[in-house]
């Protein structure tokens, strides 16, 4: 496949890219200052709220085919909800325009809470304390704005409760839309199998909207499956 990452420098975009490339994929490598030697990847320069520059880099060119599928990873610190929500936007019209599949890279407070189905992880005090609540309910909002989206074709990963760069060790379990936890209690994937997960996905679709997964090491708790 054609993989075009927006969000290419980032913790996850760059992990996903990498992934593409190992496994053969083509990628187009989108953020506003790319750069890769990598002869399997095209750096492009694009804004995510450029939705002329985007629909174009997702066309294809001369110098690059169309894409097959896009991963939306992009996050900004401090956290602003009004960008995430129109890159969003911007990439599923742009995606239902050209017929491609949308992966997005979502938040973890817009899961289920594990203990409490009617209570999401962003509204939890044992997973999400004061000072992150507005990075979770920006998450949200971005998984609101993937559902009221009438035509394209997308699918939201939320990451466990904790996401940091760490080893590749291409084990994970899959889940839908909780929580998932280890044995040991602990809710935590490395940005490397993350970005397993991801491309596993693009390469072999489920039917749910919403997914998460959790590393792999362990007995599994709850719902899920291994991969």
């Amino acid at each position: 496949m054609t993989i075009a990452v927006l969000g290419a420098t980032g913790m996850v975009g760059s992990r996903v890219i990498t992934e593409a490339s190992t496994r053969g994929h083509q990628v187009l490598a989108l953020s506003r200052k790319p750069a890769s030697e990598d002869p399997n990847v095209t750096p492009i320069g694009v804004d995510a709220n450029d939705s002329s520059a985007v629909c174009e880099a997702l066309a294809g060119s001369a110098s690059h085919g169309a894409a097959d599928a896009v991963v939306l990873a992009v996050r900004t610190m401090p956290v602003d909800q009004e960008f995430l929500v129109g890159a969003t936007r911007t990439v599923l019209d742009i995606a239902a325009q050209l017929g491609i599949r949308v992966l997005v890279v979502g938040g973890a407070g817009a899961l289920r809470s594990p203990d409490e189905q009617d209570l999401l992880v962003a509204d939890n005090p044992v997973y999400v304390p004061a000072e992150l609540k507005p990075v979770a309910a920006a998450g949200i909002a971005q998984l609101r704005t993937c559902q009221a989206h009438a035509g394209a074709d997308w699918v939201y990963l939320s990451p466990p409760g904790l996401l940091e760069p760490g080893e590749r060790t291409g084990r994970y379990r899959r889940g839908t839309d909780t929580l998932l936890t280890s044995a040991d209690g602990q809710s935590w994937i490395s940005a490397e199998d993350l970005a397993v997960a991801v491309v596993d996905e693009l390469e072999t679709p489920g039917f749910e909207y919403h997914i998460t997964v959790v590393h792999g090491a362990g007995e599994p708790e709850g719902t899920g499956r291994w991969v």
